[in-house]
């Protein structure tokens, strides 16, 4: 097979155009092209939906030479060499999934230059052979994508990373771009350093996903909230549920198939070949919910993903940034959902507590958990928040939940010291600590048999928080331990002071603290599709049947060829034919999508099914 392109011909915005089917390149994506194509090492900073696979795809079509990516997503190379062979593009990989057969066709199209790219993991890159082979074909340039898996103390770290700074080392003429969808500016230095990308151009576009809503709630019945979620707003859509331990992730799962949600699981502690056919199911059907641990979703291209739930707090705001980004990625409204509570922060600190590591580590876990906490409490814009922690500045977005329904802060001075004090008495006069509910307990003055047992009721505290509730109590100690005014120990969570509760209880400190808002923030998805800004094509009257005929095409279309529905067409580029229906090839080779080897492949099934 020829090459897409004449290197010495066709520019960046000409090959955008004709293979991938778009007239214009999106924000920094140009200058990033032409900076690589060049001969320039780049580092990218840019969203998930950004556009960063275009940075180097169409350097890797523009350049001599074979394009080598390396990516850690051995389970979805054969998804993204198939969609870059759907636009005509000469794409292969090599991993431990081939057999040798295959594994020498491959290796042999790179040699003789017949390949446009090629995908290998971090450790290929280990191996005598894999580095031998590299030697024998001619590199055009070397991506390295989820660069963030280098950052050692970060939330996906692959210490087969550490090693590819022995690319510019070994091959010093090719150059390099490393992408990341999650960086703070610590972190991109960091990245920078372990690949020897010191001298690269920084490349740093807006973090901001503007068609996300992202809310946060108070934790009551965590999975029935979810349910509630997913039929008031996201009935038939497919979402991503990531739960904390792989026991609540098979618990969830089976309760959203109970209540007719089709479901699957996915964790570390399922078989391969489970994990397998379970991501594949979601990448493949329309609709489904996939209930993981974060061993699920990093480099997933699934574009239609509408929600991204959290039924536990992740450990970062980076964990969390990255997670909830894999919902939108084709630009519609989407949702970022967490439940949030007391036990959630008290698990949180007993695990840092108890990591491995030393106490630079630890403090490094808790800082993140920290900026986490502050998310979750902040009376402000969440969007604004989460910005300013990736180093950029915000406005208002009106379409998260503090916008949509701003909570009240209020003087949480006086209950808190009473909490404290109680911590206090039961320590000093008793020699005591426990968990929150038996302190909660003792200030709303139940004579429960624990309170009894150890003669509780007789404690001056006793029956003091009376113009709280037992779930504003329960309110009070989250914050409390999100301010670092209160701390937990042991295997139990119980209760101890810190040294800046001293502050609050000698009445030198203020504490202020969220109220929730009665009401939920409205989410109504016209609501979402004016407030997010969204470019995506409103479906005019009468043209959603049209809309749902081409997506049954496509569905049977990608069935038949063995690949996901998006790697025939995304739901945008769909949504832009229904809604004004081309009658000719020229005229549908113009909407956003449709590049010249789609055209040639789908174009009079298209038309076809248009004319129905």
């Amino acid at each position: 097979m020829d090459s897409l392109v004449d290197a010495q011909t066709e520019p960046p915005l000409a090959v955008l155009r004709r293979v991938f089917g778009y007239d214009a390149f999106r924000g920094e994506q140009r200058e990033i092209i032409e900076h690589v194509v060049a001969g320039g090492d780049a580092l990218v900073l840019m969203p998930t939906g950004g556009g960063k696979s275009l940075c180097y795809q169409i350097p890797a079509l523009v350049r001599p030479g074979v394009a080598v990516v390396v990516s850690p997503l051995i389970a979805l190379m054969q998804d993204q060499v198939d969609a870059l062979t759907a636009v005509g593009a000469r794409a292969g990989f090599l991993n431990s999934t081939q057999d040798l057969t295959e594994r020498r066709r491959v290796e042999a199209a790179f040699v003789a230059g017949e390949l446009d790219l090629l995908y290998l993991a971090p450790e290929a890159l280990g191996s005598r052979s894999t580095v031998n082979l590299l030697d024998r074909g001619t590199i055009g340039l070397f991506a390295i994508d989820e660069a963030h898996c280098v950052a050692q103390w970060g939330h996906d770290f692959r210490p087969d990373y550490l090693a590819l700074s022995m690319l510019h080392e070994r091959w010093p003429d090719v150059p390099r771009i490393a992408l990341t969808a999650t960086a703070t500016t610590a972190t991109a230095a960091e990245i920078a350093t372990r690949l020897d990308l010191t001298a690269a151009r920084h490349f740093v576009a807006s973090f901001d996903r503007p068609n996300i809503q992202y809310r946060i709630v108070p934790k009551r019945e965590p999975r029935k909230q979810l349910l509630d979620l997913l039929r008031t707003e996201h009935p038939g859509d497919a979402g991503i549920v990531y739960c904390l331990s792989r026991a609540s992730v098979d618990k969830t799962a089976e309760f959203l198939v109970r209540n007719g949600i089709t479901a699957l699981p996915y964790h570390a502690g399922l078989d391969a070949a489970t994990r397998a056919a379970n991501q594949q199911r979601f990448l493949r059907e329309d609709g489904l919910v996939m209930v993981a641990t974060i061993a699920f979703g990093m480099g997933i291209d699934k574009p239609d993903v509408r929600f991204v739930a959290h039924l536990d707090l992740p450990k970062s705001v980076e964990g969390y940034y990255q997670e909830t980004g894999r919902a939108g990625r084709d630009g519609l409204p989407s949702t970022a959902w967490l439940a949030y509570g007391l036990q959630d922060v008290v698990q949180q600190r007993k695990m840092i507590e108890s990591s491995d590591g030393d106490l630079a580590r630890r403090r490094v876990l808790a800082a993140h958990l920290d900026a986490m906490l502050a998310l979750c409490e902040t009376v402000d814009c969440r969007r604004v928040r989460l910005l300013r922690y990736f180093g950029q500045d915000g406005s208002p977005c009106g379409n998260c939940d503090t916008c949509l329904t701003p909570p009240e802060s209020w003087d949480g001075t006086v209950p808190a010291q009473k909490l404290l004090s109680t911590v206090l008495r039961l320590q000093r006069e008793r020699n005591q600590k426990f968990g929150a509910g038996q302190c909660i307990d003792i200030l709303l003055g139940r004579h429960t048999d624990k309170v009894k047992q150890y003669d509780h009721d007789s404690l001056t505290v006793f029956g003091i928080g009376g113009e709280l509730s037992e779930s504003e109590w329960r309110g009070v100690v989250r914050q409390l331990l999100a301010q670092g005014l209160l701390a937990v120990e042991g295997d139990y969570g119980t209760l101890v002071l810190t040294p800046a509760s001293a502050e609050v209880l000698s009445r030198s400190r203020t504490v202020s603290m969220r109220r929730e808002p009665e009401r939920p923030a409205s989410s109504s998805r016209a609501a979402k599709a004016r407030s997010a800004g969204t470019p995506a094509v409103e479906l005019p009257a009468g043209a959603e049947p049209l809309f749902e005929r081409l997506r049954a095409w496509r569905a049977a279309t990608a069935k038949e060829q063995g690949v996901p529905a998006y790697v025939v067409f995304h739901d945008a580029t769909l949504r832009q034919i229904a809604a004004d229906p081309p009658a000719t090839l020229a005229e549908l080779s113009r909407v956003n999508g449709v590049g010249e080897n789609k055209l040639a492949k789908y174009g009079e099934q298209i038309l076809a099914t248009l004319a129905e």
